[in-house]
């Protein structure tokens, strides 16, 4: 059975859909030796190269989706290296024996909070893709004068140098920090999409300033209370199908075995919150 070249390669973990086809746009992908356009189809028969280098068999084969939940602090960045030596996201995660760890959706070096990984492009594609409305909650505090015609306004939409932006939701805290005062308050707000600094350049159009900022919720996902600062956890099997299921994708999730399961037990359990 013949599936699209960038279904096929963004499953096997290489990169994520999106990324997949952009390759092949630019002709860095082959199929038996013939530079591959988007639209091919191709059969596990087929000889796959990426930059002239042949993509294993068993990177093809059917892997077992994975999904981990990280808790990013401020001070990362969302790159797999960066040449001025600052720490990345992907520097204390697991290593996997098959593909590599995409990561669904970014945070800018200031925000903190949570970040999706999965080994899967086609999910990582699906997360990502306005047309799958997956809602994404912040929490945000705001050093300013905050009234009820702003919330309607931010909730109505504003236009930015790049398009109409809005949150969906807009949520007073019911709780206090000592940094807090009149005009220094928290919010939980809910955003559509993903665009850059979306939430930051949303409150600072109405002349307030955002001092902090942390993503809480990404569609069905919290950070648990056990993934402190600068720490991953893995999402179960049947979270994992949930997820699936959320964004319209069928997948046959395989059982972690039990060797399996203690290494991951034992790789938490030396992690380090930042």
């Amino acid at each position: 059975m013949k599936e699209r070249l960038q279904k096929v390669l963004a499953r096997a973990g290489l990169a994520s859909r999106r990324e997949v086809e952009r390759w092949i746009e630019q002709g860095r992908v082959s199929v038996n030796g013939k530079v591959a356009s988007l639209g091919d189809r191709v059969s596990p028969e087929d000889k796959l190269t990426v930059d002239g280098k042949p993509v294993a068999k068993r990177k093809l084969r059917d892997i077992r989706p994975r999904v981990l939940i990280y808790n990013k602090p401020v001070g990362e960045i969302c790159t797999r290296s960066d040449p001025e030596g600052r720490r990345t996201v992907f520097q204390k995660l697991p290593r996997l024996e098959q593909g590599r760890w995409i990561a669904i959706g970014r945070l800018d070096i200031n925000t903190s909070g949570l970040l999706l990984f999965t080994n899967d492009g086609e999910l990582a594609n699906k997360m990502m893709h306005p047309s799958s409305q997956i809602d994404r909650e912040y929490a945000v505090r705001v050093m300013g004068n905050v009234d009820d015609a702003m919330i309607e306004r931010l909730k109505s939409g504003v236009m930015l140098e790049d398009g109409l932006g809005q949150f969906t939701d807009i949520q007073r805290s019911k709780t206090r920090d000592k940094d807090e005062t009149a005009i220094n308050q928290w919010f939980y707000c809910v955003l559509m999409e993903g665009r850059n600094r979306e939430v930051r350049r949303l409150w600072e159009s109405q002349g307030v300033k955002v001092n902090r900022l942390k993503r809480v919720r990404y569609g069905p996902v919290f950070v648990p209370p056990r993934a402190k600062e600068g720490m991953w956890v893995e999402l179960t099997d049947k979270e994992v199908k949930a997820l699936y299921e959320e964004v319209g994708l069928k997948t046959t999730v395989k059982a972690m075995s039990p060797r399996e399961r203690q290494h991951l037990k034992r790789r938490f359990r030396k992690q380090k919150p930042r």
